[in-house]
Order: C-alpha cells, then sequence, then structure tokens
C-alpha cells in the first residue's frame, strides 16, 4: 500500500483515494511525493 504527501498542504494520502482522480481531497493540489521512511547515511572517505 503506497502513501503518498500532498506537496502542498503535507497530508498524508492513500493511493486508493488517488486511483479516480490524482488531485489531493483536501485543497486541490495535483503535486505529490512518497515520503521516505529510512534514511541511510554513509560515512565520508
Amino acid at each position: 500500500m503506497a502513501v503518498y504527501k500532498c506537496f502542498k498542504c503535507e497530508k498524508k494520502i492513500s493511493h486508493k483515494n488517488l486511483e479516480a482522480r490524482f488531485v489531493c481531497p483536501s485543497c486541490g493540489y495535483k503535486v505529490f511525493y512518497k515520503p521516505r521512511k529510512v534514511v541511510k547515511k554513509v560515512k565520508a572517505v
């Protein structure tokens, strides 16, 4: 199950809500991103 975030209002949106129409249900914005859950830090050499 993919979870997206609206770029404007920062609310989480399920992929099921975006299947019919790819707009944010709360603000109507059309730009989304998938937030990263784990950030891997690499030590510089």
